[in-house]
Formats: C-alpha cells, sequence, structure tokens
C-alpha cells in the first residue's frame, strides 16, 4: 500500500502544480483585463505615496497578455502530447523507458556492422586482436564491473572471474549461458539437520576440506552431518556446476570464510541471483564480453 502510494504521490503532485499554474494564469488574465471607466475616480488601485501619487488600475500591456495566453496554450498543448495528467499516456505515448529502449535500437543499429565482425571469433583470435579486447572491456566495465568491479576480482557474494573458478562452468558456452539467461543460485535452510552444535560441527568439517583452521574433532562429528549437503556439493565437496553448488575444497569463500558465516548460511540458506543480459545486450555484445571474461581467467591459470 505505501509503495502504491509513493508511485503515484510525485505525478499527482506535478500534474496538480502545473494544472493550478494555468488555471492561475487565466484567472490572472480575467482579474487584470478589466479596465475602468476613464477619469472614474474607482480607476485606481486606492495605494497612494507622498500625497498625491496615485497607482492607477490599469489592465495589462497587450505584449504581456499574449504572454500568458501563450503560456496557456502550450500549458494545454503540452499535457495533451504528453502523460502529463497521469490518467492518460498523451498522444505521442511518450515514456522515459520507451525512450531508452529507442536509443538503445538507434545505438545497436549503429554499432551492429563493427560487432559482427568481431561476433565469430574464438577465444584465441580475440586475445590476439586488440581492437575487440578493446570494445569486450568496454562493454565489461559499462554493465558488469557495478558488481564484479572494474578489476572483475569481485568481492564477498560477488564472483571473483579472474581466479579460475567457475560456479556454473568455465567454457564458453557455460559463461555465454551465464550472461544471456542471467543464473539464481540459491541454498536452501538447513537448521533441521540438527542442533546448533550439530551446525557448528559441519561447519569445522566443511573447513576441513580445505585444509582450512579447523577442530579435528568437531569436524569428524560433522563429517556425519555433511551428508545432506552432499547432495548438492558432492560427498567430496568439490560441487556440481550443472546446478552451481560451490567447489568446498579450494579455499575460495564466495560468501565469506568465518565460523559464523558458514553457519548463518547453513541454517538460513542463501540467495544470490545474476541478472539476465539478453535484453540489454545482443548477441554480438555477450559474446565480445563473454571472451573478455573468459580471457581474464586464462590469464591467471
Amino acid at each position: 500500500m505505501l509503495g502504491e502510494f509513493n508511485n503515484y504521490f510525485w505525478p499527482v503532485l506535478v500534474a496538480s502544480i502545473t494544472i493550478i499554474g494555468i488555471i492561475g494564469c487565466y484567472v490572472l488574465l480575467k482579474l487584470t483585463g478589466k479596465k475602468g471607466p476613464e477619469n472614474d475616480d474607482n480607476s485606481t488601485s486606492g495605494h497612494v505615496w507622498d500625497g498625491d501619487l496615485e497607482e492607477e488600475n490599469n489592465p495589462l500591456p497587450r505584449w504581456w497578455v499574449g504572454l500568458f495566453v501563450i503560456t496557456i496554450i502550450w500549458g494545454l498543448i503540452y499535457l495533451a502530447l504528453y502523460p502529463g495528467l497521469i490518467l492518460t499516456d498523451g498522444y505521442l505515448k511518450w515514456s522515459q523507458l520507451g525512450q531508452y529502449q529507442d536509443e538503445v535500437k538507434d545505438a545497436d543499429k549503429k554499432f551492429a556492422a563493427m560487432y559482427k565482425d568481431f561476433g565469430q571469433m574464438d577465444l584465441e583470435q580475440f586475445i590476439n586482436n586488440r581492437k575487440a579486447k578493446k570494445i569486450g572491456k568496454k562493454i565489461f566495465l559499462n554493465n558488469c564491473a557495478q558488481c564484479h568491479g572494474s578489476d572483475a576480482r569481485g568481492t564477498t557474494s560477488f564472483p571473483n572471474l579472474t581466479d579460475h573458478d567457475w560456479l556454473y562452468g568455465g567454457k564458453m558456452i557455460d559463461i555465454k549461458s551465464s550472461i544471456t539467461n542471467g543464473r539464481n543460485g540459491v541454498m536452501p535452510a538447513l537448521a533441521s539437520i540438527g542442533t546448533k552444535k550439530d551446525l557448528w560441527d559441519i561447519a569445522h568439517y566443511v573447513k576441513s576440506l580445505s585444509d582450512s583452521k579447523h577442530h579435528p574433532m568437531k569436524a569428524l562429528r560433522g563429517k556425519e552431518k555433511f551428508g545432506i549437503c552432499a547432495s548438492c556439493h558432492g560427498a567430496d565437496g568439490k560441487g556440481n556446476q550443472s546446478i552451481g553448488a560451490p567447489n568446498l575444497t579450494d579455499h575460495i569463500w564466495l560468501h565469506g570464510e568465518s565460523f559464523e558465516g558458514i553457519v548463518h548460511r547453513i541454517t538460513y540458506g542463501i540467495n544470490n541471483e545474476m541478472p539476465a543480459w539478453n535484453d540489454r545486450l545482443t548477441p554480438e555484445q555477450i559474446h565480445l564480453v563473454s571472451l573478455y571474461t573468459r580471457m581474464l581467467s586464462k590469464d591467471n591459470h
């Protein structure tokens, strides 16, 4: 309910001010357009200065009246053409989103030929083509760097794209699929596995898989409870790229490696989503940024 109120408050306020302004201009013209009879004592405003200096109540000059008339007419035309009254979309059906989409389409058409030249490149051709790498980097910086960082090294909950650790696979077909369709990695809440002590034991076992600091006895007890986790992460803890289940043995921690963090994720689960880009990037642009992303990992392999 509050969200709907916020969505309509500002449009209604702006439309109301606009309509009141137009009506105000009309009323002002009516009130100031009346000229009193010549030599009529009532043709003054009643204001007197220096004893005998009176302010006459004359109508506005014609050029000034013309400006008000033009303002009223222009305001009414604008409200008819554009969605200024909220209840209608206006004769031109204009919207900010529509204008943005039109500009994107125009840009895509303008650069389509350039992208087409690189759309069939393989990784080696891309690496050896300076212009293609420059374009791929620009696409990455404009669309991907907000989450993965300008250096593509990510941060907590946003994968590092340079470490050769791929949640959904590092082949070109996998990377292009991730960018095109997006990903939604979900780990369910598993508090029902056991007591809080059991969850901490599992956390110690998970840490032991990567030979991180852990308590051996707690890890041994946690191994017995790890079975339900193994359905996604595998009995050996090396993960499952077909469903995006992380490898728990490589000492790469997407959401942090603290015991408290691991226990929290086991208890409450986690949902990590990457948006789909197929409605914002052309297939050629997706191909180029996929090549650029794969190159970053190749350079660090």
